[in-house]
């Protein structure tokens, strides 16, 4: 099915709002820990979600460049950090709630991409980025079975070019009878269940 804002902009506000829930349960003593993404702390990990998965989000549907002001931010300076990504998460769903923000193309500054694909893309960050800060402070980040089906596929659509620019590690192992969201983490190198 192709992406468009029917059957993606729910599932973007569904994950907004699950990436709030599980942003306001990271500690701030958990901020300096290890996270299950690669070499970054936790902090390195909610600085990258926040940028991309709030900021970029916003920016991408009106056809903005991130400025350098907040690629340079710490977001989790701010003791009060959680609420103001949830704030910020919440215009980006608006923003996206706007038709003309699926019209036509969006420019990545390498290449340029139909806005429906591009909003699958930051679905993806929004998501896989929010089960990575989830499994590395205690939490769980859940998603409905549609939402979960839509990542599965935007994954697999983009998971040999992520591989190939570092994006995604190689597929992890899962059990027999894993659900689909499970499946998609999975496919993009992460490996639900573990420790």
């Amino acid at each position: 099915m192709e992406p468009s804002m029917q059957n993606v902009q729910p599932y973007l506000a569904e994950c907004a709002a699950e990436a709030a829930r599980v942003a306001s349960g990271v500690k701030p003593d958990q901020l300096d820990e290890p996270s299950r993404c690669g070499d970054w702390d936790v902090r390195a990990l909610v600085n990258h979600w926040v940028l991309y998965g709030a900021h970029g989000l916003e920016h991408r549907a009106q056809r903005r460049q991130l400025p350098d002001e907040l690629t340079a931010r710490d977001f989790t300076a701010d003791a009060d950090w959680a609420a103001g990504f949830a704030a910020q998460l919440d215009k980006a769903v608006a923003a996206w709630a706007e038709p003309q923000a699926w019209e036509g193309e969006v420019d990545l500054g390498y290449a340029k991409q139909p806005a429906p694909e591009v909003a699958t893309l930051l679905l993806l960050e929004l998501a896989l980025h929010g089960w990575d800060v989830a499994a590395s402070t205690g939490q769980e980040f859940r998603v409905s079975d549609g939402a979960a089906r839509l990542l599965l596929d935007v994954v697999g659509a983009n998971a040999a070019l992520y591989r190939q620019y570092e994006g995604f590690a190689e597929p992890a192992a899962l059990p027999a009878g894993a659900g689909v969201f499970a499946q998609a983490l999975a496919l993009s190198g992460r490996t639900p269940g573990r420790s």
